[in-house]
């Protein structure tokens, strides 16, 4: 079967989103483990979080920049229509990504007082705790079927995304994100007592993440009945998810940290293939596809010349940041 040019740009764009949940997706983990810490070692645990994430944090946000850019110049309808539905969502999301980089941003270099360090620590964890919900509930919107342009305020603005089925994959999204950190945190620290405390984390919020899977999908079947029927067909990729959980598991428990990573990346990763292929051909169900919301075949075209240009800089340069700061020998 071949691809066609706006498919092509539409596997950019997941693995775009795939790569910013395995990688931004676990600093807004951390940050969430930053406003949950607590014992004896919260201030150790809070300096690992920040230690781990901090080099790498901004140039993370390059692939979600990218996967809306590609959005807005390749599929102008269904981003006009999520735009307008979704505004008061999405707002909410540029808010928490703003204020969680300036927060991090000033706890680290402005006045190291306990007083001020608390308040930016705050702001920072619970911008971290929001975003993700955000993002999670447009994806559920986006999925549901119940986006509409036309209708009063209420309907247009607010009903898509006030609903059980958005929220729960909201929730569902800080729940993996705060997996992928505690997994990733095992393995930043050499510190025995904070891999145990961390390692704790990470079987919590994998237990969590599952219950919240199941109930996204039991929701799916009224919240959005279409991507509920696609869903039913995808039993491999939910048999392989369950495997790397399982395999992660055991890693944390054999303390194989560095090996479970990967494979709690590999498994949130599995998560998003699967929305993806459930979605395809749809990019806002009901009404916008791949096909008849694609720009013209020109823009299309240059389009991917610039991603196939972008990449030849922008992979060696995440791969040279990456070694530099997280790859250990």
């Amino acid at each position: 079967m071949q691809i066609s040019n706006p498919e092509l740009i539409c596997l950019a764009g997941v693995i775009s989103l795939t790569l910013y949940a395995v990688m931004g997706g676990a600093d807004y983990g951390g940050g969430f483990w930053d406003l949950m810490a607590s014992g004896p070692r919260k201030a150790m645990q809070r300096q690992t979080i920040e230690k781990a994430i901090g080099p790498i944090w901004e140039a993370n946000h390059v692939w979600l920049i990218l996967m809306v850019v590609l959005l807005f110049s390749c599929f102008p309808q269904a981003f006009y229509a999520i735009s307008i539905a979704l505004h008061i969502p999405i707002t909410i999301l540029l808010f928490g990504i703003v204020f969680r980089g300036s927060a991090f941003t000033f706890r680290t270099y402005d006045s190291h007082k306990d007083q001020v360090q608390e308040r930016w620590g705050r702001v920072f964890a619970i911008s971290s705790t929001l975003t993700p919900v955000m993002l999670g509930v447009i994806v559920g919107a986006i999925s549901s079927g119940n986006i509409s342009i036309e209708g009063n305020f209420y309907s247009v603005y607010i009903s898509p995304w006030i609903q059980p089925f958005p929220v729960a994959v909201g929730v569902f999204a800080l729940c993996l994100f705060a997996y992928l950190a505690a997994v990733y945190l095992t393995a930043d620290t050499n510190d025995f007592q904070l891999q145990n405390d961390f390692r704790l984390r990470a079987v919590l919020s994998s237990c969590a993440s599952g219950a919240m899977a199941l109930l996204v999908f039991l929701l799916a079947k009224d919240g959005a009945p279409a991507l509920f029927k696609d869903l039913k067909v995808l039993s491999p990729v939910y048999v392989c998810t369950a495997i790397t959980a399982f395999i992660t598991l055991f890693l944390l428990f054999k303390r194989k940290f560095t090996i479970a990573r990967y494979f709690a990346a590999v498994q949130v990763a599995l998560v998003l293939w699967g929305w993806a292929f459930a979605q395809y051909p749809y990019l806002v169900r009901p009404a916008h596809t791949i096909s008849n919301s694609a720009a013209n075949d020109a823009t299309i075209k240059l389009v991917i010349w610039a991603l196939i240009a972008g990449a030849v800089m922008l992979v060696p340069a995440f791969y040279y940041l990456y070694k530099i700061f997280k790859i250990k020998p």
